[in-house]
């Protein structure tokens, strides 16, 4: 088995003596209790997913973390939210106690909540997503093409076990998101939801109108945002929103919907193939969907808070990636080709031209291997996005 290291292990020690309890969510599969068990091996695990732990820290919470007192795994925590306010009163009895529990989660949504309800400002929380592109390099398993890796996705099982995409993602819809979305709500016709999350497949990179989404998937406004929620809880979507600071009423007000992995997204679409992408109409959306992802990707795992947004006005021109700096900004555009050309950089000029905040960097992400600085911008390969320091 091929060993890959997280980016996030450094934040996870830096902060292991800092705070009495930390927390790690993400997706189902990203590798959280591989993690775990490699940088902790003298904890003991315990995973609330198995019926008997469940069964002894709901009925009796007390008795349950008198045995697991200290140095301690909860895998799936969110199973048994009795034992959030027990936790509370034991960390804050032993307040020179740090890291003695580790709470892992899948479902964002109710691992949050019931820490934002009983262990706020008692947890340092960790984002673990799929694998990102300077994992893969560094463990040299990076595809040397952008779109053999974007349909092969990034998912650790895939590398660790050698799965093939098709029946990995395959599996993890069933074994998974159907799973997850059913326990955060009343899903009564799961076929209808299958076809709603392969909907969203078709506007990847694209500005969301719920409206048209649930038009087509035949269900109602309501419950379209509702089963959308319930894909982000399960770190399946995410969306990015627009940037209108100082800018007019011309300016895009609507977010974008993005997959946090293309192989999935690819899946969804039926993209099994290098020579099927490459004349398909999505190839620069799920382009641009692969290089925003690792963005989230990268600043999540190297512990670092930034303020992501995009720009459109609404003719057309466009901004893929901004952040916002407080007193400059940076811009980015995604080009799903080698070839950079000139008017490639027209979004970005468009929106230097206008903007009222200076521009501290401005990036063209290609699909090559092209690393070079313009006078219109730096150009910047596909591997070598974002890296954050």
């Amino acid at each position: 088995m091929k060993v890959i290291n997280r980016q996030i292990y450094n934040a996870i020690r830096e902060y292991q003596n800092k705070y009495p309890i930390l927390a790690l969510t993400g997706p189902r599969q990203s590798g959280k209790t591989t993690l775990l068990r490699t940088l902790f091996p003298d904890y003991r695990y315990v995973s609330l997913e198995n019926p008997d732990n469940r069964e002894f820290a709901l009925n009796d919470p007390n008795g349950f973390l008198a045995e697991y007192d200290d140095q301690v795994i909860f895998d799936e925590v969110q199973q048994a939210p009795t034992i959030f306010s027990y936790l509370q009163t034991i960390v804050d009895s032993k307040p020179d106690r740090m890291g003695g529990f580790i709470l892992s989660g899948s479902q964002n949504f109710h691992l949050m909540e019931r820490i934002t309800q009983s262990l706020a400002g008692r947890v340092a929380i960790f984002k673990l997503l799929p694998l990102d592109i300077q994992e893969l390099s560094a463990a040299n398993l990076l595809a040397d093409d952008p779109f053999d890796q974007l349909i092969h996705g990034f998912y650790p099982a895939m590398y660790d076990r050698k799965i093939s995409p098709s029946v990995f993602y395959s599996n993890y819809i069933q074994t998974y998101v159907n799973r997850d979305v059913t326990e955060l709500m009343e899903v009564r016709d799961l076929r209808q939801f299958q076809n709603f999350l392969s909907l969203c497949a078709t506007r990847a990179g694209q500005l969301l109108n719920l409206s048209s989404l649930a038009n087509e998937a035949g269900i109602t406004q309501p419950t379209a945002k509702s089963w959308l929620s319930a894909l982000e809880s399960s770190y399946i979507t995410f969306q990015l929103y627009p940037f209108h600071k100082n800018f007019s009423k011309r300016v895009v007000k609507t977010p974008k919907l993005y997959f946090y992995d293309t192989g999935l997204l690819c899946h969804l679409l039926k993209i099994n193939k290098r020579e099927m992408l490459l004349t398909h109409p999505v190839k620069g959306a799920l382009f641009e969907n692969m290089m925003i992802a690792e963005f989230f990707k990268q600043m999540h795992h190297s512990y670092q808070n930034q303020s992501p947004w995009f720009w459109r006005d609404n003719h057309g021109d466009e901004v893929d990636l901004l952040l916002d700096k407080g007193t400059s900004l940076d811009i980015f555009e995604m080009k799903a080709s080698e070839t950079v050309l000139n008017e490639n950089f027209k979004g970005l000029a468009k929106f230097e031209s206008i903007s009222t905040i200076p521009l501290s960097s401005k990036g063209l992400v290609n699909a090559g291997s092209l690393n070079q600085k313009r006078s219109y911008g730096n150009v910047i390969s596909w591997r070598d996005f974002p890296a954050f320091s």
